[in-house]
């Protein structure tokens, strides 16, 4: 066959061809979703059935058949095209020629096709070696040829399948989570892919495989529905990238949102995260039935019937009371016969109670009912219900699939109608692993871990969930949330004084860990600016742990021991404070034995000079961080102590000989200290806490004479550093937002503080510290906190004279920092 010929084929009979039809029928904008995938699909049948009829003159014995998603119908703008050429082996010749014929004009025009050429019985004994096949063939649909043949593959596959499903079954789950942990939760990623993660596609046809082999079936209501909005948001990325991607990228959300009709990428991801939720619930559902199903199969004919009642000779199944109206059965919470929702506004929260306490899920057929028939709850709160919530809450890990649970039949809505503005809702920080409701619910699972270590869990529980709830409102969330939280605590029936505690854990539950990493502990302002904050002993108790709960259930670049360790520091002096011990004016401490020397030695020789010290955590009632031992990894970093005499320039030149040196900053002090009486001058000593980005920390001679190079201009650091980022592969990506710099407001009474917010980057330090260098000032500590893509730095400032700036110089200061990071 000739490339003409080819061609002509390929356009096939009528006006412009298959080609020029396909490219209309994709560029009208007045149709699109089931429509159009089911357009598509008719307009290719036809297409390949011209091919088919060309090429065979009606012959008997061959017939061409849709399998997969092109089976269904579900045809995709760069979709494959799955296709079998079924034959029954009688004319292997004709056959090769036929399948030429079919398959060149599809890759003629570019389109990807997965096909195979079978007689049914190879078929058959592929699809039993590779379930992948056999599921596939679940979906053939007829296109061309010997009807006949392929109805009789159809129903010779259908039968297998029902067959082997106890054996098949299993092996299909077992692909379902291998494939789950590979690419993820669909309803929690920022990039999903909307095929492979769990709750996509292809566990939506996984759950069609299961309904096919009539030993369980999916929840059936709002699954539809949400395979469509994953098919049409599939349909959108195929037109907005050109491409077969099933992954929804950061830089195409925007576009596909619009194709769609959505106000914004948030919006996009919203409505996936719904449909996901849908399935991955169905699943969980479907899963749970055959394994139920399986295991009663499993069970020997005798001894079932000795368990048999006297209800047409099934099995009598075991009933153990929970709690009133909640029993379990067969490895599940169900109602009790007696029980009366209509009449019992508590049961739901009781039986989700006694779920989670047991470890086992709620039946769906017992949520259902309650959330059809159950009475809402009073306002507020009998004080049942809220300590049902309180339990549930402090289940541990249970708690998520009773909550899930719930939410799949509308219920957590119904009890806390605020939760609606934060269900499904996207976060767009990659340091954050779940959708805010999710990390509500994980925090509370951490928190649940805690709740031996203060006084009131109750209120630590119900902080966890609600301390994100602002998250669904304008503005800032923290200030948002405390109105709500107040309003929610009132309305399940806590009083005022528990109400106003929930709401000040609400307001300030990023207080510790931001004023712990970004400001300077040792200043009396920051202590007495959280003391005033807190309020009371108590409530520096729960604040402790709902920030290490929420840190924790953020994600791993949330919390590390550094971080840890410097918020236990600043409580333990804050406690102080609000026991009655006043916030002393602390003067600098005196330099240690080993800075006097540094110290010394940098004077004499007139350059710098630096020593490295590894360090672990603080042992046990010392604040002090111990040596390192070989016992394992360095957590809080490496000590670099540096003396060098005192001149400008110093804080941009060690920054970037540490940037350059792939060495990341976590604290900075820096501070002046004067030399012995009678000898003039003073030397600059910076205590630093490093870590390696990656590999060994480099020796200590080599960061000497980089530095030694970079304080006489002989090392050109930005020229360095400029060529490495560009030699650096450039990645497709959201644009970060810009830059902020500003002054933090009575922050400390000894310097201003200037704090910065910016994208991380490699040499961002240095950047800042010329730039700061550039304004005059003189940087008394910095410090640097990284959460993900995220730089937080904080530099406390002074004149040359050792006095906090003038506001509007400080301001002056921010301004020109601002501009410089965004040149």
């Amino acid at each position: 066959m000739t490339s003409t010929d080819v061609t002509e084929e390929a356009e096939g009979p009528g006006p412009g061809g298959y080609a020029a039809a396909r490219l209309r029928l994709l560029t009208e904008g007045a149709r699109s979703g089931p429509p159009r995938r089911r357009a598509l699909a008719g307009l290719t049948d036809d297409w390949l059935a011209g091919l088919f009829g060309a090429g065979t003159g009606g012959q008997a014995g061959v017939s061409l058949v849709a399998v997969g998603g092109y089976g269904r119908g579900e045809l995709s703008p760069r979709s494959d095209l799955d296709l079998l050429l079924l034959h029954d082996g009688r004319d292997a010749q004709a056959v090769a020629a036929l399948a030429d014929r079919l398959w060149y004009p599809v890759w003629d025009l570019g389109l990807d096709l997965d096909h195979s050429v079978r007689t049914p019985q190879q078929a058959r004994k592929t699809a039993a070696e590779d379930v992948k096949v056999q599921l596939g063939l679940l979906d053939a649909r007829h296109l061309a040829g010997d009807v006949g043949l392929t109805a009789s593959l159809r129903t010779a596959v259908l039968a297998d399948w029902r067959n082997q499903a106890p054996r098949r079954l299993p092996e299909l789950r077992n692909l379902c989570a291998e494939r789950a942990e590979r690419q993820g939760e669909l309803r929690f990623l920022l990039e999903p892919d909307l095929k492979e993660a769990r709750g996509g596609l292809r566990d939506a046809t996984a759950l069609r495989a299961v309904a096919a082999s009539w030993l369980a079936d999916a929840p059936r209501e709002g699954l539809a529905d949400a395979r469509r909005r994953l098919l049409d948001v599939r349909d959108a990325l195929h037109l907005a990238t050109g491409r077969a991607t099933d992954r929804l990228a950061l830089q195409e959300q925007d576009q596909v949102a619009a194709e769609l009709g959505l106000l914004d990428a948030d919006a996009l991801l919203r409505q996936v995260y719904e449909a996901a939720r849908v399935i991955s619930y169905a699943g969980d559902v479907t899963w749970r039935e055959v394994g139920r199903v399986l295991r009663a199969r499993s069970v020997r004919p005798r001894l079932r019937a000795m368990m048999s009642g006297r209800n047409g000779g099934k099995p009598a199944a075991e009933r153990s009371p929970l709690a009133e109206g909640v029993v379990e059965q067969d490895g599940e919470v169900v109602l009790a016969r007696t029980a009366r929702p209509e009449r019992d506004p508590v049961l739901p929260l009781r039986a989700a109670a006694a779920a989670a306490q047991a470890g086992l899920p709620l039946s769906l057929h017992a949520v259902r009912r309650l959330a059809a028939t159950a009475r809402p709850l009073p306002t507020p709160w009998p004080a049942e219900a809220r300590e049902q919530l309180v339990t549930l809450l402090g289940s541990g890990r249970p708690t998520v699939q009773v909550w899930e649970a719930l939410e799949a039949e509308g219920l957590v809505t119904r009890l806390l109608p605020d939760w609606e503005r934060v269900r499904c809702r996207p976060q767009r920080n990659a340091v954050h692993l779940w959708t805010v409701d999710r990390h509500l619910i994980e925090t509370a699972v951490r928190a649940a871990g805690f709740a031996r270590r203060v006084h009131r869990p109750d209120l630590l529980l119900v902080a966890a969930l609600l301390h994100d709830i602002g998250k669904g409102w304008p503005g800032d969330h923290s200030v948002a949330g405390e109105t709500i939280a107040r309003d929610v605590a009132a309305r399940i029936g806590f009083d005022g004084a528990d109400a106003a505690v929930l709401a000040t854990l609400v307001r300030h539950h990023l207080l510790l860990v931001e004023t712990a990493t970004r400001r300077d502990l040792d200043d009396p302002a920051t202590v007495r600016a959280v003391a005033e904050a807190v309020g009371t002993e108590r409530t520096l108790e729960l604040l402790h742990a709902l920030t290490e709960a929420d840190a924790l259930a953020t994600g791993p670049a949330a919390w590390s021991s550094w971080r840890g360790s410097l918020v236990a520091d600043l409580v333990k002096r804050v406690a102080g404070v609000l026991a009655g011990e006043p916030a002393a004016e602390t003067e600098a401490a005196a330099p240690t034995a080993e800075q006097e020397r540094l110290a010394m030695e940098a004077f004499r020789t007139g350059g710098p000079v630096l020593a490295l010290r590894a360090r672990t955590e603080p042992a046990a009632g010392s604040a002090e961080p111990a040596a390192a031992t070989d016992a394992g990894p360095d957590p809080l970093g490496v000590e670099l102590l540096i003396a060098v005499p005192d001149q400008a320039g110093v804080l941009p030149a060690v920054a970037g000989v540490l940037a350059l040196h792939r060495l990341t900053v976590r604290t900075a002090e820096l501070r002046s200290l004067p030399l012995p009486d009678g000898v003039d001058g003073s030397v600059l000593l910076l205590d630093w806490r490093v870590a390696a980005q990656y590999g060994s920390l480099p020796q200590a001679a080599r960061l000497r004479a980089d530095l030694v190079r970079a304080l006489d201009g002989t090392l050109d650091t930005a020229g360095r550093l400029a060529e490495r980022d560009a030699a650096q592969p450039r990645r497709r990506g959201v644009e970060p937002p810009p830059p902020r710099v500003t002054v933090a407001p009575a922050a400390s009474r000894l310097a201003t503080v200037i704090e910065v917010r910016a994208q991380d980057a490699p040499g961002l330090l240095f950047r800042l510290g010329r730039a700061l260098d550039a304004a005059g000032v003189r940087v008394r500590s910095a410090h640097v906190s990284t959460l993900g893509a995220n730089a937080v730095d904080a530099f406390y400032v002074t004149g040359p004279g050792g006095a906090r700036l003038p506001g509007e110089e400080a301001a002056s200061v921010a301004r020109e920092v601002e501009e410089s990071l965004r040149a």
